[in-house]
């Protein structure tokens, strides 16, 4: 066997709705509400994030579920705009830009957090 990517993670967040809001209004991303138990996704691209939310999660789940356990790294693009519209949205910038190293060499990032206090890498490839 060989792992050749990722479907999808998961979230345990406090608040799926106040979750939701952030992740559409702020990064962009789309609400999904699927299977017969009508749970909640964010979308983007080809690539989904699960929500769980916290004493409500799924089976199996993680060992720990907490939120904001997660440190998380988002490629966008307009990364030029970021501080900008992170202004705009009120959300502050803990950190950026700085360098880091990506999967793919070397990123240019900025830091947030969500609201459960998980920590947001928004990067970009120069």
């Amino acid at each position: 066997m060989r792992v050749t990517g990722f479907d999808h993670l998961v979230l345990t967040v406090a608040s799926i709705e106040r979750t939701v809001e952030f992740y559409e209004r702020v990064l962009g991303m789309t609400r999904e509400v699927f299977g017969p138990e009508r749970r909640t996704a964010l979308r983007f691209g080809p690539h989904k994030i699960n929500l769980h939310e916290q004493g409500k999660e799924f089976d199996p789940k993680a060992a720990k579920p907490t939120p904001g356990s997660a440190d998380l790294c988002f490629l966008v693009e307009g990364f030029d705009s970021i501080a900008d519209h992170l202004a705009a949205a009120g959300v502050p910038i803990l950190e950026g830009p700085v360098e880091r190293t990506g999967a793919r060499g070397r990123i240019v990032s900025y830091y947030i957090r969500d609201p459960d206090m998980n920590l947001i890498e928004l990067s970009h490839y120069p």
